[in-house]
């Protein structure tokens, strides 16, 4: 994996205009995002606000109306975007005797894993785990691991295509106060180290406000989006988490 110490700064994604309906329901609407590498971008609001669905949009596994561009704003060049994702949670049975190491490996290839060259990709899994300080969790039982271990694990596995976006729907889910810390502390070092862009969908006001470069408050469509003081001291942010929500 080619770390870049200071993020170039040039690319930026752009959703313009995104728009999804399941049948006659308008869920999103004319949403507008403006995202650059070497930036954390906030997604925060009331449960039914269309933040899940956003990002299944951008995944791909919905369909909708408007666009999303990654671009190069030096030269004007576009690009194809490389998006890494990590879920709100993953179901792994607790019979399934299943290593960390399986679990990136059969992700990363289609063909059965036994028939890669294991010592070279047992190395670039550890490689990538070791961004997250969970090198030594490679042979390690998902189904054994901690929720902040696991979290470790697929934001480990959400890099191994070196993404130029990193998804992150609700990804503290679960976790404790001390594995919320080392989430944002490590996600913000991530953002500082890698030529990437973050999006974040998240609860945790008081660390989106600490952590966040933009929030963007969605409700259907963008009701409000600045730095977290701006967006924190409007009334739509108001309206929305009441009178406490800002404190």
């Amino acid at each position: 994996m080619k770390k870049i110490i200071k993020a170039c700064g040039f690319h930026c994604i752009k959703v313009n205009h995104l728009g999804v309906s399941f049948g006659e329901q308008v869920v999103l609407e004319d949403v507008n995002l403006h995202v650059h590498c070497n930036s954390l971008m906030a997604i925060i609001g009331q449960n039914g606000a269309g933040k899940s669905t956003l990002v299944r949009a951008l995944l791909g596994d919905v369909p909708y109306t408007g666009n999303v561009e990654f671009r190069d704003i030096k030269d004007g060049h576009m690009q194809k975007l490389k998006i890494g994702y990590v879920p709100q949670k993953l179901n792994v049975d607790k019979n399934t005797p299943l290593s960390v190491y399986d679990l990136i490996a059969s992700y990363q290839f289609r063909f059965p894993v036994f028939l890669a060259k294991k010592r070279d990709l047992y190395g670039k899994i550890k490689e990538a785990l070791s961004v997250f300080e969970a090198e030594d969790l490679i042979d390690r039982q998902v189904c054994n691991l901690s929720g902040g271990q696991l979290q470790r694990v697929l934001l480990s596995m959400s890099f191994m295509d070196e993404p130029h976006l990193l998804l992150l729907d609700e990804p503290v889910s679960g976790v404790d106060q001390n594995g919320m810390d080392l989430f944002y502390e490590t996600i913000s070092r991530i953002k500082d180290e890698y030529d990437l862009a973050i999006i974040l969908i998240s609860h945790d006001l008081d660390y989106v406000r600490k952590y966040a470069d933009q929030v963007v408050l969605l409700d259907k469509s963008v009701r409000a989006s600045g730095s977290p003081a701006e967006v924190y001291g409007t009334e739509a942010f108001r309206e929305t988490f009441g009178a406490g929500g800002d404190k």
